[in-house]
């Protein structure tokens, strides 16, 4: 013979997630789960009783503007921390075949996820100021070893080539060639020292950053890549630098997973501040997608420069407009030119 089926309600009440059931009036009609941590009070003090009566009143407004959301047909996902407990929260509207709509809800503890998320972040940030020594460590070899030895090595040729002059032009015409050649090497190393060294930024400018950034982009981009540049804003060179390394990630990131046919970089003053802007009209994302499953290493890579240099980091996108990295300067400041 086979088992009874338990209830139905057996499966929301022993989950670890809790559940909830709010009619129009705002009452708990049904509630699952353990609402202790979230609301101070059992599951059995808020069935049957008005949210108003039983939400701690300084939290009341936020929980009816939810609820107000729901009941006008919105689904969506946020979070609620207090202290070191974090929950993700669903609510969202039910339409039984009754007709009437309620709002349901559904909340887990993400607190051991977001205390993971954070630990992973940290591990990032400390591999990617690693990786900031080993670059400019790597960009002053080529520069201060490679570099001026090619250039000595050219120099010493020239020397040769003088000597050579009253020699059959064969032998003159071929060191032309290996100086030639030398200063390609010197040229492409000298390239390649900028893109490693932050501090390219602070020689040439964050515009001119910016122009070769897009050229070296646009080498392998099928699209166009734009740079606008306002040349009389001014930056401190932590900023600048900020700026070119959030601004890198985000080119790059459009250029090679947007789908995008165009990307502009924008530096300009609004409102009495700067903000430096990537544009993409690539697919888009939903912004929803990248709270619910952690941030990427790029997005980590961009909000550890904001941070460092105290800018203001956000990104907004949508399938249908593609996607705005942003980067605010908090106010005008004294500096070079970019």
């Amino acid at each position: 013979m086979p088992e009874e089926c338990p209830p139905a309600e057996v499966l929301p009440d022993q989950t670890a997630a809790c559940h909830w059931i709010v009619n129009g009036e705002g009452v708990f009609e049904r509630v699952y789960g353990d609402t202790v941590p979230l609301f101070g009070k059992p599951l059995a003090e808020l069935a049957g009783r008005s949210a108003a009566s039983v939400i701690d009143p300084a939290m009341f407004p936020v929980w009816q503007e939810r609820f107000r959301r729901a009941f006008s047909g919105e689904f969506f996902v946020l979070r609620e921390q207090r202290e070191d407990r974090v929950w993700s929260v669903a609510v969202f509207p039910l339409h039984p075949s009754s007709g009437t709509v309620y709002v349901g809800c559904v909340v887990r503890d993400i607190s051991d996820f977001v205390r993971a998320n954070l630990e992973l972040r940290r591990t990032v940030m400390g591999a990617l100021k690693s990786q900031d020594s080993q670059r400019a460590r790597t960009a002053e070899f080529l520069h201060n070893v490679v570099g001026q030895n090619l250039a000595a090595l050219g120099l010493r040729l020239d020397l040769v080539r003088m000597d050579l002059a009253a020699t059959p032009l064969a032998a003159s015409g071929r060191i032309e060639e290996i100086q030639a050649l030398l200063e390609s090497i010197m040229e492409q190393v000298r390239n390649f020292s900028y893109e490693l060294n932050p501090s390219a930024v602070e020689r040439v400018g964050l515009r001119s950053a910016l122009e070769r950034l897009a050229a070296r982009v646009g080498e392998k981009f099928a699209g166009t890549v734009r740079v606008d540049v306002d040349s009389s804003v001014a930056f401190q060179p932590g900023a600048a630098l900020a700026l070119y390394e959030i601004a890198e990630e985000a080119v790059e990131n459009a250029a090679n997973h947007s789908g995008c046919s165009s990307i502009e970089i924008a530096v300009q003053m609004a409102g009495g501040s700067v903000a430096l802007e990537v544009r993409d009209n690539g697919h888009g994302f939903d912004p929803s997608d990248m709270q619910e499953m952690g941030s990427g290493l790029g997005l980590l890579t961009m909000e550890h420069y904001a941070a460092g240099a105290g800018l203001s980091l956000s990104i907004s996108s949508s399938p249908q407009t593609g996607t705005v990295v942003r980067v605010a300067v908090p106010e005008p400041q004294e500096g070079r030119p970019c």
